[in-house]
């Protein structure tokens, strides 16, 4: 299989128009799952937000209490953690399977990114929290075995983010919730591969709240896992998955429709290909002498990758970890910076170093990757463990140790990166997606290979010349594509969108046309024979080519210099010729 990343519209059970999102955001929804101390009194739970680089503020209102929200104002860069009180504990701890209204919501002015962690000595596990933005309706449980000697059960939590949503569970319908519900769900069987929906249009925030499994499954160690999961139009094709210090991590690997093929290179059990339907997994094992693992697909796969147990991983007799679990996102959800921060051991809690793993091309590894701490000047990673390259994937990774526990960690590359945090203690541990993006990836089209979802007002096309690009899969159910135009800058700017009705390709999924510089909205809608409708919105920016003449003391009209400017762009009057 090429590494090539694809963009592939599928049909979906919803009409969609959405642009670039990652896991920061404004409006987050969360919900904790039991531990298996069983109560909340000995569990501490906590709620970390990380501040971007402005004044900010931040509100946290409990489904569950009466009261005005608990508002906080950030600083620049600032980290603010929350304790749970133990009234507050209660109002979002689950322990029975049903309904109930124990969940909290975020709200903030401006992005952040926000993490929460079920701690106790031995039994601790983490997870960021995705944005309303950044959420679906469509999910499968990736989780793990139950262990066969303990009375430990899998479970989920499904939170709504509006009145009557529907829930179901392998198209059977387990809960009506309004704003704010949680579906809480226990199986003493491994539910890896559960189908669970939500009401069209209507997105919910899905959780891994297993109890405690053994990682891998029969070894000695057990620990909790925490891990909201991403939505199905989120999952790739493109996975690069890298080994903490600890030289060991288990992987698994769910389908999202029959007949995907999966191509591995890198785990040290299981097969180098795969067929799966829709629901059913893999499981494969990565080890530091590989330098990671590569996974391809022709069809979308979520991807979670796990901390193994301290005595499987080779940590004991310092018992350093337990099993913990992190969602991995695909390549194709690479960012251009990730603002993230550790935790802080409380209660009875013991942990002592953690971690950030930072993902990115070998090509820009070294010379495009830096990291500001505390909002100090940025400067190249170092200190840490040094870069791994795998060749397989032209991926590389660092672990870089987080040793300033109240400060951010801004990690920017240009060429796109993913981090992920871990943290580790006797016998305890976490593992989650630090940061991501988080685009519609189950369709696309591209505008001179740039997708849709980067297509923004801060996009600017250069070229006049403009082929659109698209893949659709199942195009035998297909009745109808149809492209559309806006011009929305100039004189005569179009009322609503244009119809193009000239392109002469059946079905038309590539065509090529020239823009004069300005700005349009381009608009793609496919329909299908069972009636669903897909409509993908970017927005084109086609710049204005012009010389820009230097002022007499830089060279007069002698030397002109040719810019390509966004139209409406002002220039400075020594930009004009004299």
């Amino acid at each position: 299989m090429n590494k090539k990343y694809l963009f592939i519209i599928i049909a979906l059970l919803s009409v969609s128009s959405l642009k670039a999102q990652t896991t920061g955001g404004t409006d987050f929804w969360l919900t904790f799952g039991n531990n298996p101390i069983a109560t909340p009194s000995p569990v501490s739970l906590q709620i970390r937000i990380v501040n971007g680089n402005m004044d900010n503020d931040v509100s946290i209102t409990f489904t569950g209490l009466a009261g005005p929200p608990f508002t906080y104002h950030l600083l620049p860069q600032e980290v603010k953690t929350i304790d749970l009180l133990p009234e507050q504990k209660d109002a979002v701890y689950n322990v029975t399977t049903g309904k109930s209204n124990k969940s909290v919501r975020i709200t903030a002015d401006l992005p952040v990114t926000a993490y929460a962690i079920n701690l106790c000595w031995a039994t601790t596990d983490a997870t960021n929290i995705l944005p309303v933005t950044a959420l679906g309706t469509e999910y499968y449980q990736i989780s793990y075995t139950p262990p066969a000697y303990f009375f430990i059960p899998d479970a989920y939590a499904v939170v709504a983010t509006e009145d009557n949503t529907e829930i179901f569970h392998d198209g059977s319908k387990i809960e009506t919730l309004n704003t704010g519900e949680v579906y809480y769900y226990t199986s003493f069987t491994d539910m890896t591969g559960a189908h669970i929906t939500s009401t069209l249009n209507k997105p919910v925030a899905f959780f891994v709240l297993h109890q405690g499994p053994q990682i891998p499954d029969g070894s000695w160690a057990s620990d909790c896992l925490y891990q909201q999961l991403a939505p199905v139009h989120t999952w790739g094709y493109n996975f690069f998955v890298p080994v903490s210090h600890l030289g060991v991590e288990r992987v698994r690997v769910v389908a999202s429709e029959n007949g995907t093929k999966i191509d591995q290179t890198g785990s040290t059990i299981g097969n180098p290909s795969y067929t799966l339907n829709a629901g059913q997994w893999v499981e494969l094992e990565v080890r530091s002498i590989n330098n990671g693992c590569f996974i391809q697909s022709d069809k979308p796969i979520g991807v979670c990758t796990y901390l193994t147990g301290c005595e499987y991983n080779g940590t004991a007799p310092n018992y350093l970890s337990d099993p913990a679990q992190a969602w991995l996102p695909a390549i194709e959800q690479t960012a251009t910076n990730a603002l993230i921060a550790p935790f802080i051991a409380v209660g009875s809690s013991i942990l002592t170093d953690h971690y950030a793993i930072v993902m990115t091309s070998t090509a820009t590894a070294v010379s495009n990757t830096e990291v500001s701490i505390g909002g100090t000047a940025p400067i190249p990673l170092s200190g840490g463990y040094g870069w791994y390259d795998n060749s397989d994937a032209d991926m590389s990774f660092y672990i870089l140790p987080l040793t300033n526990a109240n400060d951010s960690y801004y990690f920017t590359n240009d060429a796109g990166l993913i981090v992920m945090a871990y943290g580790v203690g006797s016998a305890e541990s976490y593992y989650y997606l630090g940061f991501s993006s988080m685009r519609n990836l189950s369709a696309a089209f591209s505008a001179n290979n740039v997708p849709y979802t980067e297509m923004t007002g801060d996009y600017l096309f250069c070229e006049n010349e403009i082929t659109f690009t698209t893949v659709i899969v199942g195009i035998e159910d297909m009745t109808e594509v149809n492209w559309y135009k806006m011009k929305t800058s100039g004189n005569t700017p179009d009322p609503d969108y244009v119809l193009i009705t000239d392109i002469v390709e059946d079905p038309p999924l590539e065509w090529t046309r020239t823009f004069k510089a300005g700005n349009y909205m381009i608009k793609l809608e496919v329909k299908y024979n069972d009636g669903t409708e897909l409509v993908y919105e970017g927005e084109l920016c086609v710049g204005a080519h012009i010389n820009i003449y230097p002022t007499p003391s830089q060279g007069g009209m002698t030397k002109p210099q040719t810019g390509c400017f966004k139209v409406g762009t002002q220039l400075p009057m020594e930009a004009y010729p004299y």
